[in-house]
């Protein structure tokens, strides 16, 4: 597939990773400089428990808004908005979530082929220490939306599932430590 082919095909673009990965920075940046739908799973996740966005809450992994139900219950609500954006003729759809498990990165799979689109995941990383850099920022910001702190990182960290069963033209790895402008730079290449 050309590159014009590639760009001319409608695309469902996953940014996924650990906690403070730079994830969610990119992937906004990125779908609002290509015009794209984007839902980042800390904000349907409160609009679907009737909070506000930037509303933190303290519930630890697997509690509150956080147990695997509530969960399955965010990344399905993102499924179907990306689903209702590309039957509307979306040119692309931007997902951004931690996509910890294998399960769930399946179901995306299966929803772009069943509509046909191309998938690509988006794997960000960055070192520990702009890991806790970025936490402790977040932890000053009280428009901040995730609710994501170290505790919760160690916990995630040991139960990601990495994505061995993403074949390399689906998977990119991106070290989120270079400058923004940088970054959607090479994602646009």
């Amino acid at each position: 597939m050309t590159s014009s082919e590639k760009a001319a095909q409608p695309t469902l673009y996953v940014f996924f990773g650990l906690i403070a990965s730079g994830k969610s920075t990119l992937a906004e940046l990125f779908a609002e400089q290509q015009g794209f739908s984007y839902y980042n799973t800390d904000r349907v996740r409160k609009e679907l428990a009737g909070l506000a966005a930037n509303e933190h809450r303290a519930d630890e992994m697997g509690q509150g808004i956080y147990t695997p139900a509530f969960t399955e219950k965010t990344y399905q609500a993102m499924l179907d908005r990306a689903a209702q954006d590309f039957q509307y003729d979306a040119a692309g759809v931007v997902l951004d979530g931690s996509y910890s498990k294998a399960t769930d990165r399946h179901k995306v799979c299966k929803l772009a082929a069943s509509l046909g689109v191309r998938l690509l995941f988006l794997l960000c990383a960055c070192s520990e220490q702009e890991t806790q850099r970025r936490l402790a920022l977040r932890a000053q910001d009280p428009d901040a939306v995730s609710d994501g702190r170290w505790e919760i990182l160690v916990q995630q960290r040991a139960k990601f599932e990495q994505p061995e069963e993403l074949p390399p033209p689906q998977l990119s790895y991106i070290d989120t430590e270079a400058e923004p402008e940088e970054l959607l730079r090479q994602l646009r290449s």
